[in-house]
């Protein structure tokens, strides 16, 4: 489904990642594991296309894409929930959803139940202001927008950063019934013990750099991570 070849990438003259290659299968979940600047949210970035890679290069489903705008990613099926959530807070609940349906392939209707089915507090509050919700429900609306494009993929940068522990619990449930429904994911996230409990594989990126892969399993089980990551 989606492929990393090599990349090179950064801001200005500082580079943050250095030939990194991962790849995710269709229907997978695969979480990216690091400490905060190991290059996480710029390798999504350069997968989604607001961020082109120096070198190296980015495949969906087969295709090169590194040098396609954003916007095209987005149509193709490439859909990213930003760290942040960075919804148009002056828009309503539903315009900020239907923002997510703008290009032609998206069936805005019924997507539009689909995620008002998903997130039935998003239908409570459809008219009200996106910048008037609780951060849990700006994160619901958040991945809403995103389904809303029809994607392929979903990278998930960060979705339970700044939520109560019960949103958490609910948005990893959002994941694994997403995951459920076969929706290709790679998340991002802090909470890493609850990513490897949803993942398929993960990769650990140190300085922008693959330092380790492998099944959720073995990344639980590798005394490195259990001591760096988990606290264990």
């Amino acid at each position: 489904m989606l492929e990393v070849r090599k990349i090179d990438a950064g801001y200005g003259d500082v580079q943050v990642l250095f030939s990194l290659s991962l790849e995710v299968k269709e229907k997978e979940i695969v979480t990216l594991l690091g400490s905060n600047g190991a290059g996480k949210t710029t390798t999504l970035r350069c997968i989604c296309g607001v961020v082109r890679p120096r070198q190296g290069e980015v495949l969906f489903k087969g295709r090169p894409v590194s040098k396609e705008p954003a916007a095209e990613r987005a149509g193709m099926g490439i859909a990213l929930v930003p760290e942040g959530r960075e919804l148009w807070p002056q828009l309503t609940v539903r315009e900020n959803l239907e923002l997510g349906a703008y290009h032609g392939r998206a069936r805005a209707r019924e997507n539009l139940d689909r995620v008002q089915s998903l997130f039935p507090r998003l239908l409570e509050r459809k008219s009200q202001m996106a910048g008037s919700l609780s951060g849990g429900e700006q994160q619901m609306c958040a991945i809403g927008r995103a389904l809303m494009s029809e994607p392929s993929v979903l990278l998930l940068d960060e979705p339970s950063l700044g939520l109560a522990p019960i949103v958490v619990d609910q948005m990893f449930e959002v994941i694994r019934q997403l995951h459920a429904s076969g929706m290709t994911i790679l998340l991002v996230e802090q909470n890493l013990a609850a990513a490897l409990e949803v993942a398929t594989r993960g990769y650990v990126i140190e300085t922008g750099e693959v330092k380790l892969q492998g099944s959720a399993q073995e990344l639980r089980s590798d005394p490195k991570i259990r001591s760096a990551y988990l606290g264990l």
